[in-house]
């Protein structure tokens, strides 16, 4: 198991932010999803200062939720799909355990993805390739 460092809301709840984006030949992006794989609601959506490649929507972080970790260059992914196992703090500052479910590197899967997991990770090579990426991907329709 891992551990994510993780910031708090205003409320004092664990959130992480979806953050990343793409430049000439590389890229990078977090994505966030729930337990089922799909899009959450975010506390909050920046849309102001500097955007580019920066945190873009902060989610409260649960357990069974999942975090989608890619980058690449000229292309070649390695993506890395975690999901929250528990939350924790220390020394004031919460952090999330995480177990990995699937990683993909050079072309392939290991163990292979889930289903229910590939839109996110879809939203996520999306956001590394995009170029100056300004805005969240992969967030939950307002109701």
């Amino acid at each position: 198991m891992g551990k994510v460092w993780l910031e708090k809301t205003r409320s004092g709840l664990p959130a992480l932010w979806e953050k990343g984006g793409g430049w000439t030949n590389t890229g990078e992006a977090t994505i966030i999803a729930g337990p089922d794989g799909r899009p959450k609601r975010p506390v909050y959506i920046r849309r102001r200062g500097h955007l580019a490649g920066g945190e873009h929507a902060l989610f409260v972080i649960r357990h069974g939720d999942h975090i989608v970790e890619a980058r690449h260059h000229r292309g070649d992914f390695r993506i890395q799909v975690y999901r929250v196992e528990a939350i924790g703090e220390e020394d004031g500052r919460p952090y999330a355990e995480v177990e990995l479910v699937a990683e993909h590197d050079m072309g392939e899967w290991a163990p292979p993805l889930p289903p229910y997991l590939q839109a996110a990770v879809e939203a996520a090579r999306e956001k590394a390739r995009c170029y100056h990426c300004r805005s969240p991907h992969y967030v939950a329709a307002e109701a």
